[in-house]
This record gives structure tokens, sequence and C-alpha cells, in this order.
């Protein structure tokens, strides 16, 4: 194959052996340059799809400058990626909310999350979302349909947090478009304000309370009694005993691995004497087998109801209206660490213990720490009962004001 020099440096072409374009044969033009100290060439297109050496000559010096300041594509190669995500962001473009959450983001959402957590995304888009966005691409969607939402949900008197729940998938739809080169606008969730939400439970069992939910539990449903004595006893979520297997479990240890937390991340839980005592009378399956599998062996879902309803015979909710004052099955863990708390367990053991990722989000618990608002304030007292030690308080006075100049 011979190449052919043009007038133009860094330009070359060569000729097809049988097809004309006019009189002459149609050439084939390429630029080349020099590319993080390499000589690279790149082709650029016949004669007959409209390139000259002269364009071909504008194509590279519009290269160079790019290399020169830093901007833009500074190859052909990265050049034409770009023009080819902008021609799908523009095919795109035309795709509405809906289409995107059932065709593209939906699919990768039960892939990578929890069933109960894509089943409340897929409820909240088919009964909230879909209704105001389904039909609107991308682009369409404005503050004031995110306004219309949060306005509809409030007036079903849904919850703060149902509201701000809504607004994160629709978060997650846009961050997903952008992600995938469908979408290149502003998010507009970002303009919207979320509701505050207060989910805070300040309610934890008594000792008397949670022994008598024990035993009747034991009675009534023993399997229910033990994932309660697991997160009562070594503060497990309702989700992380679900997925407890037993090779998960060292009794010699009295330890039990906690993987795909909430925070994503693996934890070491111990085990109080009850518990190991509970899983040593337990026949052990093999190494991967669930502990407490759900129908047909998979992983459970929920707790049994079992533990509502004798919740309800004890009376534990009766006259509480406020449901973060209900006692649920996250109580217990609430109470497990309310109790360690109480007990004079530094705060950030406690984050541990719970597999928190901020101790911001353990500091909840900081005002059960031995009374430690009220020791305060009776140290203040019987200091202010105290008759002021004038001469000392003078010789301090004189000895700070030394140390500071």
């Amino acid at each position: 194959m011979k190449w052919h020099k043009t007038t133009f440096p860094g330009v070359r072409y060569r000729k097809h052996r049988t097809r004309k374009h006019g009189v002459a044969f149609d050439r084939y033009f390429t630029i080349r340059y020099f590319h993080e100290g390499k000589l690279r060439e790149e082709g650029l297109g016949w004669a007959s799809d409209g390139w000259s050496a002269q364009k071909a000559a504008l194509e590279l010096a519009g290269l160079k400058r790019a290399q020169k300041r830093g901007e833009g594509a500074v190859t052909l190669a990265e050049k034409r990626e770009a023009a080819k995500n902008e021609r799908e962001i523009r095919a795109t473009e035309g795709l509405t909310f809906a289409e995107i959450f059932n065709e593209r983001y939906f699919p990768q959402t039960k892939a990578d999350k929890d069933p109960q957590t894509y089943n409340r995304e897929r409820s909240l888009f088919k009964k909230w979302l879909s209704p105001t966005l389904g039909k609107l691409t991308l682009i369409e969607i404005a503050p004031i349909h995110l306004e219309k939402i949060k306005s509809r949900m409030k007036r079903a008197d849904l919850s703060p947090r149902s509201v701000q729940y809504a607004l994160a998938v629709t978060r997650q739809v846009f961050n997903f478009a952008y992600r995938n080169n469908l979408f290149t606008g502003d998010n507009p969730v970002k303009k919207v304000k979320m509701p505050k939400v207060d989910n805070k439970r300040l309610r934890f069992l008594t000792r008397e309370e949670a022994d008598s939910l024990l035993k009747k539990l034991q009675q009534e449903s023993p399997e229910t009694w033990e994932m309660a004595l697991l997160s009562l006893h070594s503060g497990l979520r309702a989700s992380e005993i679900f997925r407890l297997t037993w090779i998960d479990i060292d009794t010699s240890r009295g330890q039990m691995i906690v993987k795909d937390s909430k925070n994503t991340k693996t934890r070491i839980a111990y085990m109080t004497t009850e518990v190991k005592k509970m899983f040593l009378g337990k026949i052990p399956g093999k190494a991967n087998d669930l502990i407490y599998p759900g129908p047909g062996g998979n992983q459970r879902r929920e707790v049994s109801r079992a533990f509502e309803r004798i919740v309800k015979e004890l009376g534990l909710n009766d006259g509480i209206t406020d449901r973060r004052d209900k006692v649920v099955f996250h109580t217990l863990r609430h109470t497990y660490a309310s109790w360690l708390v109480q007990q004079g367990e530094d705060l950030y053991v406690v984050k541990e213990r719970l597999g928190h990722s901020t101790l911001q989000m353990t500091e909840r618990y900081a005002h059960l720490a031995l009374d430690s608002g009220q020791k305060t304030i009776e140290r203040l007292e019987n200091f202010l009962k105290q008759p002021e030690d004038k001469e000392n308080a003078k010789r301090k006075y004189q000895d700070q004001g030394n140390a500071t100049s």
C-alpha cells in the first residue's frame, strides 16, 4: 500500500485501487501526530465522503490545540467516542421516566438490592412517582413536579420519611441515568426541600418487659424467641439474623460474623451465655445453610407475625399512639444499645457493636449514660453550695493571667 504526502504536514492519503471520485482515484486521508511521546496515526475518511487534505489539516490543528490547552478531546478516537456518547444521549432523551425506571433502573436495582428494598421502590414508583412523572422525559421533569408528589403524599397522610424515600428514589433514577449517559442535565431533586424526618425510637424495654416478652415468645413461638434473643442480647438487625448461616457461628469464641450489614461492612457480634446456650442446643446444618430459612428454604423477608401478636397480648403498646414509642422487633436492638450505655459502656464501643457507620448515629443513646445529664447538674449544684475560697480563687486568677501573658 503506497502512501502519498500532501502539502499539509501530518496529512497523507492512499488511493483506492479501482474506485474513482471525479476524474481521479478516490483518496483515503489520515493524520499523523505525536501524543504522549508516541507517533499516532488515525484515519479520517474518503474524499468521496467529503474529506480533503485541507479539511484533514484543520482536524489535526484542532487536536493539537486541544493538547496544548488541555481541553476537550486530544485524539481522534476520544473525539469520536464523545460524539458517539452525544448521539446516544440525544437518542435516549426521548425516553420517559417510566421507561428508564422499568427498562433500565429497576432491573439493576433488583440485581443489587435486597427484596424488601427493591419492592419498596417499585411500590413507591407505581403509586406515587409514575402518575406524575411516568410520561415525562427526564429533561421535562422540574422541581414543580416533585412538589406535586410531596403534596399528594402529604394529603394522603403519609409520613415525612415516606415522602423523603420517594424523592430519594427519584434522585437515584436521575443519578443512574446520568452515569449511563441517558441524561446530562441537573438533577431536579437537588432543588427540592426534603421533609424533616425524626424516626428516632426513644423507647426501650425494661428488664421486666423484656423478660415477659421472651418468656411468652419461647412458649408460643420458639424460633421467634431465638431471633428476639439474638437481637436483644447481641444487637442484630432482623435482616442480619435472616442472613445468618452456620459458618458464621463460632460458639467456642462466643462470636458471630455479621455479613452484608446495612452499612455493607462485616462485623463481629458477641454472644451472651444464653445466646451461646441457645445455639449449642440446635442441630447445626451445612456451612452455608441459613439458620432461619423462610418458605422454600429461601431467605426470610419479615419477622413472624407471632411477635406482633404477643406484644399486643402483653399490652406493651396499650395507650401508645406515637409509632416511635411502639414496641416493634427493632426495639430489641434499641434496648440492647440502651442497656449497654446505661451500664457505662463507651459510645464508640456501642457504635462498633451496632455496626453504625458514624458515631453520630449512636449519640442518640448518650443521654442514658449513667444519667450523665442529671449527674452534671448535681455536681454544679454542689459546687454552688460550697463557700468560695476567695484567697484561693485570687491565686488561680493570677496564675491564669501569668500563663496567658
